[in-house]
């Protein structure tokens, strides 16, 4: 039973879905409610329809070598399937609020998730855009700390999520998946730097944005030679990420296309010089 933020109560229930030799778990929801809490922590800013989907199977997963926990042995992975919960969220969903008590992990396998922190004066900043394959939460979780952000998708999402006792349980089981967590707080402590050092000592809001549209491509690209994402944010939330004011952030765009670095085509955009894009970059 879901209870929504005005006191009312929805029905939702766990699904078991045999999908070949597995059984997967999937949160099913039926609201009317435009806000509602999961637990006194998830909430959804937006009417969830009920969605029923198998679960993404780790092990047919084109991301797993391209993200440093979910490439975990064979054991370690057939574990990892069977803990923890797949939901389909829409846009606006929030997982987790920044200083709430850390009660799970998530692991995001398709979408993407804003993750932002506020100030006493209610400002917002933007720090990062999950993509898939990313595992949210892990250093609280892991210290048994206060979330320091807070996580909201930006798009229709799938994410899974696991609660703490139940992924520390799992940690202390497999060595490996020990072994990755830690290198994936790692990977986060470098991105944090990385992205710290671009909006301190990048000299231009081009080499910013430049170096923004790369992360994202190479993240959705898998390796591949084209290098194409969806833009969930809108220009001001990006001109946020980049650091800039929104009108500076449509002329670096119109500039991009005239210049034919990028190509947009709604919501989807194609980096179609990624050379010369690094070179702004730097």
């Amino acid at each position: 039973m879901l209870k929504s933020e005005t006191g009312q109560l929805y029905l939702a229930f766990t699904d078991d879905v045999i999908e070949g030799p597995k059984l997967c778990r999937i949160l099913i929801a039926t609201v009317a409610s435009p806000r509602l809490c999961h637990d006194g922590e998830a909430r959804l800013n937006m009417p969830l329809s009920p969605i029923i989907r198998p679960a993404r199977h780790c092990v047919n997963c084109d991301l797993r070598s391209m993200r440093m926990f979910c490439s975990l042995d064979d054991e370690a992975l057939a574990d990892f399937e069977l803990i923890g919960v797949s939901t389909t969220l829409p846009r606006g969903a929030t997982l987790f609020l920044e200083n709430a008590p850390s009660q799970a992990v998530y692991v995001v396998c398709t979408g993407q998730v804003k993750l932002s922190c506020t100030s006493k004066d209610g400002r917002t900043l933007i720090l990062k855009i999950a993509m898939p394959g990313d595992i949210l939460g892990l250093g609280a979780v892991i210290s048994g700390s206060k979330y320091e952000v807070t996580a909201e998708t930006v798009q229709p999402s799938e994410v899974k999520s696991i609660r703490r006792d139940e992924f520390l349980s799992f940690l202390k089981k497999h060595g490996d998946a020990s072994l990755h967590a830690a290198k994936a707080l790692s990977e986060e402590y470098k991105a944090a730097f990385y992205d710290a050092r671009r909006l301190a000592l990048s000299g231009s809001t081009a080499g910013r944005l430049a170096a923004v549209l790369l992360d994202w491509g190479r993240a959705e690209s898998c390796g591949k030679s084209e290098m194409r994402f969806t833009m969930a944010l809108t220009h001001e939330e990006l001109a946020n990420l980049v650091g800039c004011s929104r009108e500076t952030m449509t002329r670096m765009l119109g500039r991009f296309k005239r210049e034919k670095l990028i190509q947009i085509h709604g919501v989807s955009i194609l980096i179609l010089s990624p050379e010369k894009l690094e070179r702004i970059s730097v």
